[in-house]
């Protein structure tokens, strides 16, 4: 009489297989169970995880039909995990040196080695990457080629070669590796030397300059270093700063009156371009009503040299002007608020997005800066409140 087991102890026994990591057949011959039955408890285990009603014991075809989908979702996700971990394993290689199935097989070997669930098939590995059996296995006899094998120490040599020499190019490493013996060509010891990073000293050429010199001024310097006025709008000192989120740069185009400290006008955008000061300059005109005549002083950088830039200045008839080529001190007024920035806002922690820092700038300009950091310049007064008291109907500007 065929014995009936409960449904949780069959639950157990798929339990010991699916999450125990036990083999049917240690499972089979501890509980007393036949393989059939476990073997169909766990397809049935299976089919239910992914959705799929078992079929009945008694219909045939369908359980025929089952078997089958089960077996391909296995092939599907075995294939998946091969090539997810092939991805993984050459991102992390050097495909350059070696041709790509040489850089495989070890993947294969280990995969079928450990086993992905129920384990990996070689045929499906090389199947799947692009490579036959029977290369994978003649590999697997002989593992290290004897090409290899003299490559290594030919590379050992041509090093120690190096070594004692590095201002020697490829061409004196292959004389001196021929006089010791070794039957190399010219073009297969540069190969090496390029492949392991042998380069003459002597004739590495020097790096290029990355910044290019600021071009000539197109306003003369009318400040002087004299960073003082005695009435709002009378001089702007205008800079670019940069700084770097996980996204990319952040720029920053300010400008500040010198009466008040006040920042009048900015910018702020993921690129450097002129469009990018031009932008600051509106913003400064708008919020001060249209003034004229105002001085905006700047550095020689290209943003305010461009002809947008010029433009602008003259639609709302303001003067530009500039300091000299590589002299800090003729902007130190912008300069030290861009330092107060640093300090306060952009050095405080690492920045994800930018997004996160443009808000972070706003509100420390707006909120801390013009209201509530005093300065001592200023009688302890902020920005707002010294522009407040300060102000006349002579000097009101809007």
């Amino acid at each position: 009489m065929p014995v009936k087991f409960s449904e949780e102890f069959k639950r157990d026994a798929v339990a010991l297989v699916l999450t125990q990591g036990m083999s049917q057949k240690q499972v089979c011959a501890d509980m007393g169970i036949s393989k059939s039955a476990l073997q169909a408890w766990v397809r049935g285990a299976e089919l239910a995880g992914r959705g799929i009603v078992p079929a009945a014991s008694g219909d045939g075809e369908a359980q025929r039909e089952q078997a089958k989908m089960l077996k391909r979702i296995r092939e599907l996700e075995m294939e998946n995990e091969i090539l997810r971990r092939a991805a993984a394993y050459l991102a992390s290689e050097s495909s350059g040196r070696v041709c790509v199935p040489k850089i495989v097989f070890p993947l294969v070997r280990e995969m079928a080695a450990a086993g992905i669930r129920c384990g990996v098939s070689v045929a499906v590995a090389c199947r799947v990457l692009g490579f036959s059996k029977q290369a994978y296995y003649q590999w697997l006899r002989n593992p290290v080629s004897d090409r290899d094998w003299d490559e290594a120490h030919l590379i050992n040599a041509a090093r120690d070669v190096w070594d004692e020499d590095r201002c020697q190019g490829y061409r004196l490493i292959c004389d001196e590796l021929v006089d010791d013996g070794w039957v190399v060509s010219e073009r297969r010891v540069w190969r090496v030397c390029s492949q392991e990073g042998m380069f003459s000293v002597a004739h590495r050429r020097k790096g290029r300059r990355k910044h290019r010199r600021p071009g000539p001024a197109v306003h003369d310097d009318l400040v002087n270093r004299e960073f003082t006025a005695d009435t709002p709008n009378r001089l702007w000192l205008t800079d670019i700063t940069e700084h770097r989120t996980n996204e990319g740069k952040v720029y920053l185009c300010a400008v500040k009156d010198v009466f008040s400290n006040r920042i009048v006008g900015y910018s702020i955008s993921d690129r450097m371009k002129a469009r990018l000061a031009v932008d600051a300059l509106e913003d400064a005109v708008g919020r001060r009503g249209n003034p004229a005549g105002v001085i905006v002083h700047s550095d020689r950088g290209s943003q305010f040299r461009s002809r947008k830039f010029r433009r602008t200045l003259r639609r709302h008839k303001l003067r530009g002007s500039m300091g000299r080529v590589g002299a800090c001190a003729d902007n130190a007024a912008m300069e030290n608020w861009f330092s107060l920035l640093q300090k306060n806002v952009l050095n405080q922690h690492a920045w994800s997005t930018r997004e996160q820092l443009r808000l972070a700038i706003v509100y420390w300009i707006e909120a801390r800066y013009h209201r509530r950091r005093r300065q001592r310049r200023l009688g302890k007064l902020t920005p707002i409140e010294f522009e407040t008291i300060m102000k006349t109907p002579a000097c009101l500007a809007g």
